[in-house]
C-alpha cells in the first residue's frame, strides 16, 4: 500500500506541473467608490491635450473630455458604479477667448458694398453702434469668442477705426481696442505692437493703459470684466491680435483669478463617463440655527446680534464667515450626510430693504463639511 500511495502522490505532482496556469487579467476590480476628489497638477501628466501643460481646464465641457483620461489611469481597479466628483482648476481666463488669432485672420475692411447688408441703410459709413449691428449680417454664424477687427469708414470723423469685437455668449460685443498713441505712451510706437520681451508686465501694461481711458473709469465697477485687444509680435515671427480679459478689483485691472469647476463621473463597462450634476438636497436655515450662529465667533459681534434680532443676515457678512456659519449648523442638524451630494444652504439674505433667498452649496466628503 505504501509503494501505491507514493505512485497516487506522483502521479498527482505530475498531472498538476502540466496544467497551464490561469492568466491574470490587467483589468482587476476591487471595490466600488464613491470618490471626491480635486486635481493635482501631478494628474495632467495623464492628459493628451493643453491641460498636460497649463495644469488648468478652460470649461467644463473640456472637462468632460480631458478628466476621463485621468480617472481611468489613476482609478483603473475599482469596480462598475463608481462615482467621481471631480474638482478642477479653470483657466484664470474663465473661458477659451480668442487669444491668439492670426492678425490676418481677424482683421476686415469694409468694401462699399459691405455698408448695405445693414437693412436700411443708405451710406457708406457707419457709427459705432451702426458697426456693431452691422455684424451679425456680414458674420453669419460666429464661433464664441470670435474675434474681429474691423476698419470701416467712420462717423463722425473723429472716430478712429479699427475696432474690436467679440462674439461672446451668444451676442457680439464691442470691446477695448489698444490703440496708436497708447502703444507709443508705453513705448511701442515704432510697430504698434507687444512683442515677448512684454509678456512678464503684459497684464500691467494694459490695465495701466486701460485705467487712463476716462470713458471705461466713469463707468466701471469693482469686479467688471474689461476685454482688452492688441496687437501681438510672437516669437515664432507671426503677428496675432490677441484678447487679454483683465477685471477690475475697485483700484487697478488684474488678470482675473482663477475659479474652479466640478465635473461629475460615473464607472460603466470599466471606464469612467460624464454624468449630470449631483443630487442636491435643499436645506433652509432654522430659527435654532440663527441662535447657533449667534452664540459661534463666525461674523461680528454686531451681525451675529442683527441675526438675533431679525433672523436674517446682512450683506457685510463674509463669504468665509457664512460657509463656517453653515458648516456649523449642518454638522449639527445632518447627522448622516450622504456623499456625492449637494447640500444646498438657503438663507435669508437682507438687500435693498427686504429678505432675497440666497444659498451656499456644501459637500460631505466622508469626514468634514466643504464648501462648494
Amino acid at each position: 500500500m505504501k509503494k501505491i500511495y507514493y505512485l497516487l502522490v506522483f502521479a498527482i505532482l505530475a498531472f498538476s506541473a502540466c496544467q497551464k496556469e490561469p492568466a491574470l487579467h490587467s483589468y482587476l476590480p476591487t471595490e466600488r467608490k464613491d470618490l471626491t476628489l480635486t486635481l493635482q497638477a501631478s494628474d495632467y501628466a495623464h492628459v493628451t491635450g493643453y491641460p498636460s501643460s497649463t495644469k488648468t481646464i478652460d470649461d467644463d465641457n473640456d472637462a468632460q473630455k480631458y478628466i476621463p483620461m485621468i480617472l481611468n489611469a489613476e482609478y483603473s481597479t475599482i469596480d462598475d458604479g463608481s462615482t467621481a466628483a471631480v474638482t478642477y482648476q479653470k483657466s484664470a481666463l474663465y473661458f477659451k477667448p480668442a487669444a491668439d488669432s492670426v492678425y490676418s485672420d481677424v482683421y476686415y475692411s469694409l468694401t462699399p458694398s459691405d455698408y448695405l447688408l445693414l437693412p436700411g441703410n443708405k451710406y457708406t459709413d457707419f457709427s459705432l453702434s451702426q458697426a456693431l449691428a452691422w455684424l451679425p449680417y456680414k458674420y453669419t454664424s460666429p464661433v464664441n469668442n470670435q474675434l474681429v477687427l474691423l476698419n470701416f469708414a467712420p462717423y463722425p470723423a473723429s472716430l478712429t477705426p479699427p475696432y474690436s469685437y467679440l462674439y461672446y455668449n451668444g451676442a457680439w460685443k464691442m470691446i477695448y481696442t489698444i490703440t496708436p498713441a497708447e502703444y507709443a505712451a508705453v513705448g511701442l510706437g515704432k510697430y504698434d505692437q507687444f512683442t515677448t520681451s512684454q509678456d512678464a508686465n503684459l497684464s500691467q501694461t494694459l490695465g495701466a493703459l486701460v485705467k487712463t481711458d476716462v470713458n471705461v473709469q466713469d463707468t466701471v465697477k469693482k469686479g467688471d470684466i474689461v476685454f482688452v485687444s492688441f496687437n501681438y509680435y510672437g516669437s515664432d515671427k507671426n503677428t496675432y491680435q490677441r484678447v487679454q480679459p483683465l477685471e477690475y478689483d475697485g483700484n487697478n485691472y488684474v488678470t482675473p483669478q482663477q475659479s474652479t469647476g466640478t465635473v461629475n463621473f460615473i464607472k460603466k463597462g470599466g471606464t469612467w463617463i460624464f454624468v449630470q450634476p449631483l443630487p442636491v438636497v435643499n436645506y433652509t436655515l432654522t430659527s435654532a440655527d440663527d441662535a447657533t450662529i449667534a452664540a459661534s465667533n463666525f461674523g461680528t459681534a454686531s451681525l451675529r446680534s442683527n441675526l438675533s434680532s431679525y433672523g436674517d443676515f446682512e450683506t457685510s457678512w463674509a463669504k468665509a464667515d457664512l460657509q463656517g456659519a453653515f458648516i456649523l449648523c449642518l454638522t449639527k442638524d445632518i447627522t448622516s450626510p450622504v456623499t456625492n451630494t449637494i447640500y444646498r444652504v438657503h438663507y435669508p439674505l437682507y438687500s435693498g430693504g427686504s429678505d432675497v433667498d440666497s444659498t451656499l452649496d456644501f459637500m460631505w466628503d466622508g469626514s468634514k463639511w466643504v464648501a462648494q
